[in-house]
């Protein structure tokens, strides 16, 4: 499993690369909903955090196959 840190790394090149590449989607990131961080259960947020990255990728491979 990934680290918050590498989670979120990922999260920023994917979204640099949405915004470069596809910027007709960055629409579709300002709409995503964001999380709090939960201090109680840390692992929490690796969930969220991968979850919102697998939620960008399916973002591009979609546009990529239409």
């Amino acid at each position: 499993m990934k680290t918050e840190k590498d989670l979120n790394a990922d999260i920023l090149e994917i979204t640099l690369t949405i915004q470069t590449k596809y910027p007709e989607l960055n629409k579709y990131i300002e709409e995503m909903p964001v999380t709090v961080p939960n201090k109680e259960e840390p692992e929490i947020n690796n969930k969220h955090l991968e979850n919102y990255y697998n939620s960008l990728v399916a973002l591009v491979d979609g546009y990529n196959n239409n």
